[in-house]
């Protein structure tokens, strides 16, 4: 017996029988086009009719038809569905059940709001009714898309969040008492310990702030039998002025979000965790603000670093690669990682050249390269593979130090990720640079809601070896 407020769900392809059997003036009412929608409420019960076009659909679009879906019922107050994939598994194939799922799960997200009276934004649930899978398989489905999805909405509440509410010291608090009952160990680096370590880059960023630095290790042993972890860096900076190389004014609307790539190594570990992957990694999360005081960093400063290389700044608001490379150097020199993947929201550049939909990506080892995007094929995300040569290593070169923190000729999103690799010695890197796919205004996809959009997470869950069916 349904319950209140339900409904059932039905996708339909515009040449199939399902479409072509109903009424004309059904037909006339929904057209059936990818995205289209219709309530049709003939038989009393409300049923909710999904168009999913003529065409074979991609993962992103498998997602939007089912964050559609999601969307749909969440304006309608309709808490509970009945939802039959048949159909949209039947026309794009079996493996797809996970975009369904991922869309039906990110579709109802809406960005925090911080009012006096809390309003209710609750999502809808959903029952899956299949007749490709048993009702156990659908079952685990169900719940590994659930923790991936959870670790996804979590990151994009951290990315929204206002600079006063997730300061360094709270977004490290909140990753300790996040894994407190996961098989994951979290060491906290404070201030004072950086200052013992030497991880003079970080603290060259983040000592001058009111709110101080942190370095947070994630370590998840999931495969006792395997000795090497694969490494993952994200960039925590939880606001970005700029420092004295202050941002433009339209630029300080997205200072708060410059910690996404922290939160997504933070929500893949998560959610390989929760759904007790059977593999290695270990994780490094700088944290901290770039900000303007007395004592901050200037352009013309020759810094060092936790790996002993000497840094010439031409621009405090390259400041992300500084931090990045203190955590590449601790997990390359301290800990048994067989590849190393940085990612940061790092360079303008890489906007105006892939604009808000596919991500930069960096690499120099081709089966790493080959792995990766093995995970984002899975994952639905667009990347695309930005080359470099020689003559672009010698580009942050300095006459005065080992390394310069910027080029200065052009090449913003090659020589960002260079630079990082100056760090990571011998180790198989690949770096991602998500500026323009960590934030959306207006929101591109059905999936995505205005703000921060968790980019990353499920490829690298999938890099990691993670699974849904």
């Amino acid at each position: 017996m349904k319950e209140k407020n339900a409904a059932e769900i039905h996708f339909y392809t515009q040449k199939g029988e399902a479409y072509q059997s109903l009424s004309s003036l059904q037909k006339h009412l929904f057209t059936g086009e990818l995205l289209s929608a219709y309530w049709d409420i003939s038989k009393g019960e409300p049923v909710l009719m999904i168009g999913l076009g003529e065409e074979a659909l991609e993962a992103i679009q498998i997602k939007e038809v089912a964050a559609k879906a999601a969307k749909e019922c969440q304006a309608k107050k309709i808490g509970n569905s009945v939802l039959f994939v048949d159909e949209i598994l039947t026309f794009c194939g079996k493996e797809h059940l996970i975009d369904v799922l991922e869309g039906l799960y990110l579709g109802g997200y809406q960005e925090p709001k911080f009012t006096k009276e809390k309003e209710d934004i609750s999502e809808p649930s959903f029952e899956i009714k299949s007749t490709l899978f048993t009702e156990e398989e659908l079952s685990l489905a169900k719940e590994k898309t659930s923790v991936l999805c959870a670790s996804i909405k979590k990151a994009r509440d951290r990315v929204n969040a206002p600079a006063n509410r997730l300061t360094p010291e709270i977004f490290a608090r909140e990753v300790q008492e996040e894994f407190k009952n996961l098989n994951v160990e979290v060491t906290v680096f404070t201030k004072e310990d950086l200052i013992k370590m030497q991880m003079d880059a970080l603290l060259t960023v983040g000592d001058s702030a009111q709110n101080p630095p942190f370095l947070v290790i994630l370590t998840y042993k999931g495969d006792e039998d395997k000795e090497e972890s694969i490494g993952l860096v994200g960039k925590g900076v939880t606001v970005d002025t700029g420092g004295y190389c202050l941002k433009t004014p339209g630029s300080m609307k997205g200072i708060r979000g410059d910690m996404a790539g922290g939160a997504a190594v933070i929500g893949a570990v998560h959610a390989l965790a929760k759904n007790k992957v059977k593999t290695n990694v270990i994780a490094a999360i700088p944290m901290c603000e770039n900000r303007i005081s007395s004592g901050s960093f200037l352009t013309g400063d020759v810094i060092s670093s936790y790996s002993g290389k000497t840094i010439e700044i031409g621009n405090t608001d390259a400041e992300g690669r500084l931090i990045l490379a203190d955590a590449v150097s601790y997990l390359t020199e301290n800990k048994k990682v067989s590849q190393i993947l940085d990612i940061a929201t790092l360079t303008g550049a890489v906007v105006n050249l892939l604009g808000f939909t596919i991500g930069g990506l960096i690499c120099d080892n081709e089966q790493f390269y080959q792995e990766f995007m093995e995970a984002a094929n899975k994952s639905g995300e667009r990347y695309l593979r930005i080359p470099f040569y020689k003559e672009h290593e010698k580009m942050i070169d300095s006459q005065v130090a080992d390394v310069k923190n910027i080029s200065e000729q052009g090449c913003g999103t090659i020589t960002a990720g260079l630079f990082i690799r100056r760090f990571a010695g011998k180790t198989p890197w690949l770096h991602l640079d998500i500026a323009g796919t960590a934030w959306t205004d207006p929101a591109v996809f059905e999936f995505q809601a205005k703000g921060a959009t968790g980019a990353a997470i499920s490829t690298l869950y999938y890099l990691a070896g993670g699974e849904i069916i």
